[in-house]
């Protein structure tokens, strides 16, 4: 049978974080990540700025054969999706699904919290389209959400500085904007997939019994129910244990930094949009 990868894509390294906990749970499939590092980050960027550079690695992810897309990209989740699914889908590969990493975790966000005060990190795109604070509404309308912009933190992750000295100022000072406004929250969301990287460090910053989240495990574990739940698309999906990786820019720097988030060495390839 013709491989038929699961696609995942993001803007640069974070969406590695989830692919590793897609290896670790689903082994069984292919997989090929798509990291848009010449034109990262897209945290800062218009809302149809991210939305046509996402719909280009989509159509290209297809093109590859991939039947399912994972955007492991909040900022593109939250920019991006809901208009490719509702718009272009259709026209351009009715067959096919894309699914994103904010609605599983929002959908599940109410099982960590005792006051239904809820924080969440994240760059300022997806903190401006209010993306968590509608989703979590919808599955828990007593809950409520307080937002940080953290647009240092993923600079200091892709240039290797998260694990030195000089980002515990920056992480301590974001952090403790999220906590003044307000002293219940008790959990937060790292609403970007670079943010694990400084989760150690966020977490020394928190009250104690804070419960901190990551997304790899929640969106594995949604993966998982949700071919589950399709098994035609689940039919679709080639499982040969495979996976490639792709960047659109040089190489060497992604094979040097991806080894940070995914956990182990790795050789990509480039290609061009």
């Amino acid at each position: 049978m013709k491989e038929q990868p699961i696609g995942v894509f993001d803007s640069g390294y974070g969406g590695l974080t989830v692919l590793k906990e897609l290896v670790g749970q689903l082994p069984q499939y292919d997989y090929i990540y798509l990291g848009d590092n010449a034109r990262a980050p897209y945290g800062n960027r218009s809302f149809e700025t991210v939305y046509h550079y996402t719909l280009q690695c989509v159509r290209w992810l297809f093109d590859e054969g991939c039947p399912l897309v994972i955007l492991a990209c909040n900022t593109a989740s939250a920019k991006a999706l809901r208009t490719i699914q509702q718009l272009d889908l259709p026209r351009i590969a009715p067959e096919n699904r894309i699914l994103g990493v904010i609605r599983p975790t929002t959908e599940v966000v109410g099982n960590f919290t005792r006051t239904n005060h809820v924080g969440i990190l994240a760059t300022r795109g997806t903190v401006l389209s209010e993306s968590y604070a509608i989703e979590i509404a919808k599955f828990y309308p007593g809950i409520e959400v307080y937002q940080q912009a953290c647009p240092l933190w993923v600079p200091l992750i892709e240039n290797n500085e998260h694990d030195k000295p000089g980002a515990d100022y920056f992480v301590k000072t974001y952090t403790d904007q999220l906590m003044r406004q307000s002293p219940k929250i008790d959990t937060v969301v790292l609403a970007c997939t670079h943010y694990p990287l400084l989760k150690e460090k966020i977490a020394a910053q928190l009250p104690a019994g804070s419960n901190l989240i990551s997304q790899g495990e929640i969106v594995a574990a949604s993966l998982a129910d949700y071919l589950q739940r399709h098994p035609e698309m689940e039919a679709r999906c080639s499982k040969g244990s495979r996976t490639r990786f792709f960047t659109t820019d040089s190489t060497e720097d992604f094979d040097n930094h991806a080894s940070i988030f995914y956990g182990k060495p790795l050789r990509s390839t480039h290609i061009d949009l």
